[in-house]
């Protein structure tokens, strides 16, 4: 005869008073099918005071290629990203970025490829400077397919997890014409990178910049749309 349990057929073979279950199909190793990872992550508040002066942290900083196989923390990845991108307070224009924008325009967006942060699911994500959350774009690890469209940098796939800085062309030449394409947008992606390299040094991170990459293969990955990747940041423990 057959029985539904929770989520699985079970056959129940009755000899006499002797029940049997039966196994009749497989999830996991609990029984239990896989959860999904969540749609959206609320990070840790960014902390506005570290224990690394900036003058360390620019004569210190340095472009990092190899990792230990240490996984971030959500703490980590939280100031990381609101270094990239985050949320600031500016007392005449209300909340801005983290960052020096043309115009005010800020057309970059921030992506988490993430492959070893503790509590957080491989996938990429889209960071959302608003309410410092992470909303999952694709689910499953992408670095060493990242690191082929960066021409085959092992590193990037090594590293627990990788900051994708992608700019929107339209929005800056809308105002600004050839010049915002060429010149402003490249400048917003710089200020953003440096914060990134300089707040990975503030917490003990190593942190490489790397523009070396198929720019459509890159796209078709982090499934971007309306945006371009610029930059491709891996950011880990450096190796002893």
């Amino acid at each position: 005869m057959g029985l539904a349990t929770a989520g699985c057929r079970r056959l129940l073979l009755v000899f006499g008073l002797l029940a049997v279950p039966v196994p009749a199909c497989r999830g996991d190793e609990s029984g239990s099918p896989s959860a999904p990872p969540p749609a959206v992550v609320s990070l840790p508040a960014p902390s506005f005071r570290g224990e690394v002066s900036l003058e360390e942290a620019v004569h210190s900083r340095r472009s990092v290629r190899s990792f230990s196989p240490a996984s971030l923390t959500l703490t980590q990845v939280s100031q990381l990203l609101w270094a990239a991108g985050g949320k600031t307070i500016d007392g005449v224009t209300g909340p801005t970025r983290s960052y020096p924008s043309a115009g005010g325009i800020y057309p970059l967006s921030i992506f988490l490829v993430a492959g070893r942060v503790e509590g957080l699911p491989p996938g990429i994500y889209r960071y959302d400077w608003r309410d410092n959350s992470l909303r999952l774009t694709r689910p499953g690890d992408r670095r060493e397919a990242l690191a082929r469209a960066a021409l085959g940098q092992g590193f990037i796939a090594r590293a627990p997890a990788v900051i994708v800085i992608a700019g929107e062309v339209a929005r800056t030449a809308a105002r600004y014409g050839e010049r915002g394409e060429n010149r402003y947008l490249p400048m917003d992606a710089g200020h953003s990178g440096q914060n990134v390299s300089l707040q990975a040094r503030a917490l003990g991170l190593g942190s490489v910049i790397v523009g070396a990459f198929r720019d459509e293969a890159a796209g078709e990955i982090l499934g971007l749309e309306r945006e371009i990747p610029l930059y491709l940041i891996p950011v880990g423990e450096p190796s002893s």
